[in-house]
């Protein structure tokens, strides 16, 4: 009973993170006039101060010590961080440049862009059913290349980076909140530094525009944190499984925001590809529940005798 109990709290918290990043187009655009990369700058530092009150309140602090004494983490850590901040502004400056509906397929994609990166780095094995999901995955980018009339090249950024952080953390093996620190950590001097630039020219738009504006620019150290957060609780009480197809919800919800409320243009090539993108998307997770239930039978068929361990004669 606690077990149950224990994986529908997990599956709240999953819906809770994935639903928030998938609404969060509709916060970026209150933000302007401020561009992207003022954006940026003040999420670094404003996730930092959220972070820091967090670990302040759970009294998580020994990692820091064990973190300065390896500089092989320390460098991961800083790649990662530049990594993630490539992310995160391309996908403001897209949200707040009539590009949401390009940049949710960046996220559709990514599943795909992680199998061909296990492939190409880390020498991964595929599966008949994987290597025809990224074969279709690349004709949809050809097709929407011809749609576009350009490569897509806001998904593929997106994409990529996302597929290249997650292979660094993975690397990395630090918790959530601690890596979100230590990331954030790294990006402050210079996201501080810009900031302070900007005001001394005049062009900073966190005190010129008003209390409220200057409220929602702190508010994104919130908006990065808190879907974080509630994604690490979501981790620990459902089967990984599970969380990847809760995935899908945050590009779906960017890609429906991007068609009925941002009003973006959808001709029929576009939905051509965008179709085989989710035809790629259907056989992956088809592939996977398979595998997952071949694996559990099979364990199911071991029998008891030889799983426990023989006892030692008298």
């Amino acid at each position: 009973m606690k077990a149950q109990t224990e994986q529908r709290t997990g599956l709240l918290y999953g819906f809770g993170a994935y639903g928030m990043w998938g609404l969060v187009p509709l916060f970026w655009p209150l933000l302007k006039p401020s561009g992207a990369v003022e954006i940026l700058a003040h999420r670094m530092v404003w996730s930092l101060a959220v972070v820091g009150v967090a670990l302040l309140a759970l009294r998580r602090w020994g990692w820091i010590r064990e973190l300065l004494r390896q500089p092989r983490k320390l460098g991961l850590t800083a790649l990662a961080a530049s990594v993630i901040s490539v992310n995160w502004g391309l996908y403001i400056w897209a949200v707040n440049n009539g590009q949401v509906v390009e940049a949710s397929l960046g996220y559709f994609i990514n599943p795909l862009v992680t199998i061909a990166i296990g492939v190409l780095v880390l020498g991964e094995r595929l599966r008949r059913a994987q290597w025809a999901a990224v074969g279709i995955g690349f004709a949809a980018v050809l097709v929407l290349a011809v749609g576009y009339g350009r490569p897509p090249w806001i998904s593929l950024v997106l994409a990529f980076s996302f597929a290249a952080y997650g292979l660094i953390k993975k690397k990395l093996n630090m918790g959530g909140l601690e890596s979100l620190a230590a990331e954030t950590a790294v990006l402050f001097p210079p996201a501080l530094a810009y900031l302070l630039w900007l005001a001394a020219q005049g062009q900073s738009t966190f005190t010129s525009q008003g209390p409220g504006h200057s409220a929602l620019l702190a508010a994104t150290g919130l908006v990065t944190a808190i879907p974080l957060v509630c994604f690490g609780a979501a981790a620990i009480r459902v089967p990984l499984s599970t969380l990847g197809l809760l995935q899908y919800m945050a590009p779906v919800f960017q890609f429906g925001l991007g068609v009925l409320y941002f009003h973006e243009a959808m001709p029929p090539e576009r939905w051509a590809g965008f179709s085989l993108v989710w035809g790629a998307l259907a056989l992956l997770t088809w592939d996977a529940l398979r595998t997952a239930r071949r694996s559990r039978s099979s364990l199911a068929r071991i029998p008891a005798a030889a799983v426990t361990p023989a006892r030692e004669p008298a």
